[in-house]
């Protein structure tokens, strides 16, 4: 993909993140913005493995809905461990990973669109959310140094990108030896239809026709230099993927997965 269509894919991506940030998420749209079907953002997040508790716990307006998994049940943070969400909207994951590390950890979001990086501080602010960190950027490009984070979390966002190995390549540089990948992505389990792949104003942008098969992701993830590489289709989420465009058949070629990898 050159690089005109890759800088396309960006600015589309960005322009439909901006509006969900600047506007009041009452019915849920799933990971994909092109669905109404789901209720609201917390009904949404209940289908993915969140619990009351965890709902309960972030500000008002920090859920999205816009997930495809929960990483923090994959993660297994621990307090004083510093963590770096891909993507991190308004700053729902972080919250909740904030509450794990403690005060003597870190959580640091990144997210390429400023609406929702103001929209998470805000929220990081009505929260009380002391040890967290909202940073514009790419994640092809973090605004992160060298081997200062031990373990990077995600949901539904590397799909969104046009050069993925990118990303795991930043992934890998700010880990350090020992850190972690924790995340919940969507990959394609058949070949997407020509239709799909090519709709680029709705189903790139939900999370759908960027997605990667399970052998692209482990080849990605292992040329960046990731060892024990995991990546584990959720057969049960076609349950809420068959919701997200009506009359698709979405769930035919796409599941929720695990994704996990450790740098030496």
């Amino acid at each position: 993909m050159n690089q005109v269509s890759n800088d396309q894919i960006r600015q589309n991506v960005r322009s439909r993140y901006k509006e969900i940030a600047l506007q009041e998420i009452e019915s849920g749209s799933c990971c994909s913005p092109a669905s109404n079907c789901c209720g609201s953002a917390n009904d949404v997040s209940s289908k993915l493995g969140y619990s009351t508790e965890e709902l309960t716990a972030v500000p008002d307006g920090a859920n999205l809905g816009l997930g495809c998994g929960n990483p923090q049940a994959i993660a297994e943070l621990t307090q004083g461990e510093v963590v770096l969400d891909l993507g991190s909207g308004g700053g729902f994951d972080c919250f909740l990973a904030s509450r794990q590390v403690g005060e003597t950890g870190k959580v640091i979001g990144v997210d390429m669109t400023p609406e929702m990086v103001s929209r998470a501080r805000n929220n990081a602010v009505k929260g009380g959310f002391t040890n967290t960190d909202f940073r514009l950027g790419e994640i092809e490009h973090l605004p992160v140094s060298n081997q200062t984070v031990d373990v990077i979390i995600s949901n539904c966002v590397i799909n969104l990108s046009p050069d993925k190995q990118q990303v795991f390549n930043e992934a890998f540089r700010v880990l350090r030896s020992g850190g972690r990948l924790a995340i919940s992505d969507i990959v394609t389990t058949a070949e997407l239809p020509a239709e799909i792949k090519s709709d680029l104003d709705v189903l790139y942008t939900g999370c759908i026709s960027g997605a990667s098969s399970v052998d692209e992701l482990k080849t990605m993830l292992t040329q960046s230099g990731f060892k024990d590489v995991v990546v584990e289709p959720k057969e049960e989420s076609k349950t809420f993927i068959k919701d997200w465009v009506h009359g698709s058949k979405l769930e035919d070629y796409i599941v929720s997965a695990v994704i996990k990898g450790t740098k030496p």
